[in-house]
C-alpha cells in the first residue's frame, strides 16, 4: 500500500510540474495556483501540500526541466535514424525549455545546475552527431541568443535555430 502511495505522490508532482511548466509558458510565472491544479487535475491543496510556496514551485519546475532534458539526450540517441536527428530532437525541446524558462529564476545555483546536467549532454549529441569545433557551452549559448528574439511575433525564433542547425552540416 504505501508504494501505491508513493506512486501516487509521484505522478502528482510529475502532473504539477508539467502543468505548472504549461501554465508558466500560457501566463508567465504568476499564472493562478488554480489554474495549475486544474492543468494537473488535482486540488489546489495538493499543489501547496508538494509546493508550500510560487518559489518552490518555480525551482521545482526548473529542475524538472532540466532533468528531462538531461534524460531524453541519451534516450533520442538510441531512438532516432541518426545521431544529427537526435541532436535535432533535443534541440526542439530545448528551445521549448528557453521559451519555458523566461521568467524563471536564474540565480547562480540554479544555473550551475543546469550546466552541470546539460553540457555533458549536449556535448555528447554534438560529438555523436560528428560536429566539430563547437563547444556544448557555446552552442547552447548561440542557441539561447537566437531564442531571445521571440518576442516580436514576427520573429521565428525556431527557423532561425533549424537556419543555425543547417549550417553546422553545410
Amino acid at each position: 500500500m504505501a508504494e501505491r502511495r508513493r506512486a501516487d505522490v509521484r505522478r502528482n508532482e510529475k502532473a504539477l510540474l508539467d502543468a505548472a511548466a504549461a501554465a508558466f509558458v500560457a501566463a508567465g510565472v504568476d499564472a493562478p495556483v488554480r489554474d495549475i491544479a486544474a492543468r494537473a487535475g488535482v486540488g489546489v491543496g495538493t499543489v501547496y501540500r508538494h509546493f508550500p510556496t510560487r518559489a518552490d514551485l518555480v525551482v521545482a519546475v526548473y529542475r524538472h526541466q532540466v532533468e528531462e532534458l538531461a534524460r531524453r539526450g541519451p534516450e533520442y540517441l538510441e531512438s532516432e535514424p541518426t545521431p544529427y536527428a537526435a541532436l535535432r530532437r533535443w534541440v526542439d525541446g530545448f528551445v521549448d525549455f528557453l521559451v519555458t524558462k523566461h521568467g524563471l529564476p536564474s540565480g547562480e545555483a540554479l544555473h550551475k545546475y543546469f550546466l552541470d546536467q546539460l553540457l555533458p549532454v549536449c556535448d555528447e549529441l554534438l560529438t555523436a552527431a560528428g560536429i566539430k569545433d563547437v563547444q556544448a557551452l557555446e552552442f547552447m549559448h548561440a542557441i539561447g541568443n537566437l531564442c531571445i528574439g521571440g518576442t516580436d511575433e514576427r520573429y521565428d525564433a525556431r527557423r532561425m535555430v533549424a537556419l543555425f542547425l543547417a549550417g553546422l552540416t553545410a
